[in-house]
């Protein structure tokens, strides 16, 4: 068994399910969800589009192909889990409200950093690539 793959479909499937059940709870308005949303001053409305936005980014990170969507996926979620971390401290909730979107942000940016070659958009050209082009461009003479 490669541990790599195993940890990577492990810990994705992990952050898919916390932000797939959270989205849904946000898209049929589940009452602890409001009341929550309320609390921390976001008006009823911003439900609806996090609950959108959670469950498309969910269904990214599972679908094959498509990595610049997961790029966008995992920053989404990120950007998501961290405000929520602040908006929660910002109201003064305890500890464990703030403390649990912070591990999910981690464990997406986990996910990111253990993808596969395929769900990867593509390296940056390194040091060798770029003397090729270097070279290439002189050897035509720009």
């Amino acid at each position: 068994m490669r541990a790599k793959p195993t940890l990577y479909w492990l810990i994705t499937s992990l952050i898919v399910f916390a932000v797939l059940s959270g989205g849904v709870a946000e898209l049929v308005q589940r009452r602890e969800t409001v009341e929550g949303m309320l609390h921390l001053g976001y008006p009823l409305y911003f439900i609806s589009i996090l609950g959108v936005w959670k469950v498309l980014g969910a269904i990214a990170l599972l679908i094959p192909r498509f990595p610049r969507l997961k790029e966008w996926a995992y920053a989404g979620i990120v950007f998501n889990m961290t405000g929520a971390a602040v908006s929660h401290a910002a109201t003064g909730d305890n500890t464990t409200h703030i403390v649990v979107p912070l591990v999910l942000a981690v464990f997406a940016i986990a996910s990111w950093a253990l993808r596969p070659p395929a769900r990867i958009i593509g390296a940056l050209p390194g040091p060798k690539i770029i003397q090729l082009h270097t070279e290439a461009a002189v050897n035509v003479g720009l």
